[in-house]
């Protein structure tokens, strides 16, 4: 390599070096070079997990549509909820044709009230929404032997629409089909045919069922939420057994052990009831679950059910179902409507009471009742049974009183025989000279008694009756709006302990009225009350007095309806006494009295009944007692 070969690449070299030295980037380049270099490779990170994140989706997606290709409906499992409206004049029901079951009930021609508004009676609506799309849900299943069929889960085709009828179709592969025929009757019975097509061999061996599993919030409907909720059950009838329902106070959860024919999911007025042709099966299990106040809802009902399924198809599940009121008549009526031909007994929604007082309501209340509504207004209604009952129950009454009035104008000569016994250990003795007394005379001393017992009945069966009477609903008397709930004259915001939101007037006045009755009744029975008899009656006077306070704290939250009817047939009560009292004669009557005593006498008659075995009682007792005191006297003998 020559001289002049050497010069040119320390030449060049130089300048490479010159360049590169003169394109060197500052500090601050060489940091937004690192600072850009870092975004880059977090956009490129990104960039890498969203297309993997992608691809994981798109594997996900591919693996799902693979397992929906293979479930036996997946063409339903897809499509657009439709809303279908059967209806007529008393009902109109809300169809939905994903899961093809009704999801709001209209109870046409009763008010609707707004039980957020205590007060403005201008929200409430002409008719009563029983139950929305958010407040009950019901769902079919069958279990077959690779996957669970829900209805929930299908979007049924309808076809044959009318206000009556319509036919919802869930279409799956191989050209099997679940098909649910509805038609809605004249009045509020809704009938359900569900059918399957194709689908026998799908299923295990032996458990061909259909799966039902019904729930519901029970809205609360009326204004007063303590009063509705006592009569808000869940009910069921045995198939080959009457009527029963859970608590009504407490949560319940039971697991039937005898087949049923229907359920009811009941508040105070209104019910939904699924019934069953086949009946549900054993095992049934059923829940009621109390809800608070604040939620406007009554109790959380629940129902898990099991009836019989034919996969081929040759036979349909069928079912009947009624929206409607709690009528006596109407719901009796509904076991000739329906198509069953069982004995469903649905009138038993209606609840009149143990079996006296239900037969005292089912076979003279309602007759009565009935016919009187008819022509006045429902608190005349009210007045004219309490008077009716009255008149019925006065020949008793009257004799009752009698023998109260025999006994007090005998009490001077009860005193004057009596006196010598006023020692305690007497008291025995003195019984027997007073029985003695009342059996010479012919007086019974229990007979006061009778009134009271006379008309308990009749205050329990009412007590049944009246709050269950829908015809009460929305109905105004006088001062009260409506006869089927409180009738409050203060109101406020919060619950007190005892007495709650409000003060009814009926209730004060039905607590006054039991003052003034209990003041009427005190007054006889202490004329006619000899020695520690009338010390025990001063005790009884203040139990008596402060019973009207406990009434109040009792039936504060009542029906107003109820409160009247109990001061109505109060006041009557008393009147009859105040003039029973009035008319009678005290001289004549004690004359009477002394010619029985002569006829006795002179004809003396064996004693017998209960007189006779209270004073058998009473010489056993002193029988006793006078060996216990022999038995004493000798031991002190010993001891001395």
């Amino acid at each position: 390599m020559d001289k002049n070969t050497i010069i040119g690449f320390v030449l060049i070299a130089a300048v490479l070096f010159g360049f590169a030295w003169w394109q060197q980037p500052s500090e601050e380049q060489i940091k937004q070079q690192r600072i850009e270099f870092v975004k880059d490779s977090i956009a490129n990170a990104k960039k890498i997990a969203a297309q993997k994140n992608k691809a994981a989706q798109a594997a996900q997606q591919n693996a799902m549509a693979s397992a929906d290709s293979s479930a036996l409906f997946y063409s339903a499992l897809k499509g657009t909820a439709q809303d279908i409206v059967l209806k007529n004049d008393k009902v109109e029901l809300t169809l939905n044709t994903k899961g093809g079951v009704v999801k709001q009930a209209v109870i046409k021609n009763y008010v609707g009230h707004d039980v957020t508004s205590k007060k403005d009676r201008s929200k409430d609506k002409k008719d009563v929404t029983l139950f929305t799309g958010e407040d009950q849900n019901l769902n079919f299943m069958l279990a077959t032997k690779t996957d669970n069929i829900e209805t929930k889960d299908l979007y049924f085709t309808p076809s044959n629409v009318t206000d009556s009828t319509v036919t919802l179709t869930a279409t799956a592969t191989n050209g099997k089909t679940l098909t649910l025929n509805y038609t809605l009757g004249k009045s509020y019975m809704l009938r359900l045919s569900l059918q399957a097509n194709g689908m026998n061999g799908i299923f295990k061996p032996g458990e061909n069922q259909l799966l039902v599993n019904w729930q519901e919030k029970c809205k609360q409907q009326e204004l007063g939420y303590t009063f509705e909720n006592r009569y808000a059950t869940l009910t069921y009838k045995n198939s080959e057994g009457s009527t029963d329902y859970l608590s009504e106070t407490a949560e319940k959860e039971e697991t039937m052990e005898e087949a049923l024919d229907w359920i009811a999911f009941k508040n105070q007025f209104f019910s939904a009831v699924m019934i069953s042709k086949d009946g549900f099966a054993t095992g049934a299990k059923l829940k009621s679950t109390p809800l608070q106040k604040e939620s406007h809802y009554l109790k959380q009902y629940n129902a898990n059910l099991a009836t019989t399924f034919d996969p081929s198809g040759a036979k349909v599940s069928e079912f009947e179902f009624f929206f409607g009121p709690n009528d006596f008549r109407l719901l009796k009526s509904i076991e000739e409507e329906s198509k069953f031909g069982k004995e469903l007994e649905m009138q038993r929604l209606v609840y009149l009471g143990w079996p006296l007082f239900r037969i005292i309501n089912r076979w003279f209340t309602i007759y009565v009742f009935d016919w009187l509504s008819k022509i006045f207004p429902m608190g005349v209604v009210l007045i004219l049974i309490t008077m009716l009952l009255k008149f019925i129950t006065y020949p008793m009454v009257k004799k009752s009183y009698m023998s109260s009035a025999k006994m007090r104008v005998l009490k001077p000569k009860l005193d004057e025989a009596t006196k010598q016994y006023n020692k305690p250990e007497d008291q025995m003795q003195k019984q027997q000279a007073m029985m003695q007394m009342y059996s010479e005379y012919g007086v019974s001393p229990l007979s006061g008694c009778l009134p009271m017992l006379i008309q308990m009945p009749i205050w329990i069966a009412m007590f049944n009756f009246v709050p269950n009477a829908i015809q009460l609903r929305g109905e105004s008397f006088l001062w009260m709006d409506d006869l089927s709930t409180y009738d409050p004259i203060i109101s406020w915001g919060s619950n007190l302990w005892l007495i709650g939101d409000h003060i009814s007037l009926t209730c004060i006045l039905f607590c006054s009225a039991n003052i003034l009755y209990s003041w009427f009744t005190m007054q006889q029975q202490k004329d006619q009350m000899v020695g520690q008899q009338a010390e025990q009656m001063k005790m009884m006077q203040w139990m008596m007095y402060l019973m009207p306070l406990m009434f109040f704290f009792m039936f504060n939250d009542y029906s107003s309806g109820l409160n009247f009817y109990y001061f109505v047939s109060l006041f009557f009560s008393a009147a009859i006494m105040w003039g029973l009292r009035k008319t009678t004669n005290d001289k004549k009557l004690l004359a009477i009295l002394e010619a029985r005593r002569e006829e006795n006498k002179k004809n003396p008659k064996k004693q017998g009944g209960l007189a006779a075995r209270m004073q058998a009682l009473q010489q056993m007792q002193q029988q006793q007692m006078e060996e216990n005191r022999r038995r004493q006297e000798e031991l002190n003998r010993k001891k001395q």
